[in-house]
């Protein structure tokens, strides 16, 4: 039995995770997905005092509220900024690191640091004309879901803490090269604010030069939501991170 814990990307929650996590359970695994402060279910604690720190936070209790040993580590687009942050503050916790689709930051960069500067700049300008310094989801449709899913995101997406997007991640790279990774490339379609760091994570001299060893990227035909567009293809890869695949 393997221990997950599955982290949502902005403007989303648990909810995301909903048949991935039902099929890790059937598995004969545990499966536990978080919600962020502010986001989701918790969106009545939307506040302009949330930082990226308020979510590191959410992700080192619910390991330690669970009580999760050798754990799989899955973390969506934004997080991934959380996850790798995990990484260095707590490896001996984690068996695998999951990048899905998500960011793999350089030390000192934060999420925006890789985004075009035309969605820096509206992301932004959104925030500071909310009252809580948050910006809204965009249509979904940049996911590649069908109609359906479609219509099941957008109904869920809640605007996301404004103050985590420009935030820098101090980190040891070595430390979090200590736990294997796999990034999962979601290609069809491709988002394009993941386009630098789908090449980044291509580039054997990043894994290699400041990540060190241990760490695969592998591609999955589908779009940015794979939890919602393909939850049995990522179960497949996630079990296998479990198992030990490099």
């Amino acid at each position: 039995m393997a221990d997950f814990l599955l982290v949502h990307g902005a403007w989303h929650g648990a909810w995301c995770w909903r048949h991935v996590t039902e099929g890790l359970i059937r598995a004969g695994h545990r499966a536990h997905a978080v919600t962020l402060t502010g986001v989701g279910e918790r969106a009545h604690l939307m506040s302009a005092n949330i930082t990226l720190e308020t979510h590191i936070a959410d992700v080192v209790h619910a390991l330690e509220a669970e009580e999760l040993q050798d754990v799989v580590l899955a973390v969506h687009s934004y997080a991934g900024m959380l996850g790798t942050a995990v990484a260095d503050r707590m490896p001996q916790r984690l068996k695998h690191l999951v990048y899905v689709d998500a960011v793999v930051p350089k030390v000192g960069e934060s999420w925006s640091s890789t985004h075009a500067r035309a969605t820096r700049e509206a992301r932004l300008a959104a925030a500071q004309q909310d009252a809580h310094y948050s910006f809204p989801a965009p249509d979904p449709a940049v996911f590649g879901l069908d109609a359906e899913r479609h219509a099941w995101v957008k109904r869920r997406q809640t605007p996301h803490p404004g103050h985590t997007y420009e935030a820098p991640l101090q980190f040891d790279p070595q430390r979090v090269a200590s736990v294997p990774r796999t990034f999962i490339d979601c290609t069809q379609p491709p988002l394009a604010t993941i386009d630098v760091i789908r090449t980044r994570v291509r580039d054997a001299r990043f894994w290699d030069g400041a990540w060190l060893p241990g760490s695969r990227c592998v591609d999955l035909a589908t779009g940015h939501d794979p939890m919602v567009s393909a939850p049995e293809a990522l179960i497949e890869l996630l079990l296998g991170c479990a198992d030990g695949a490099r």
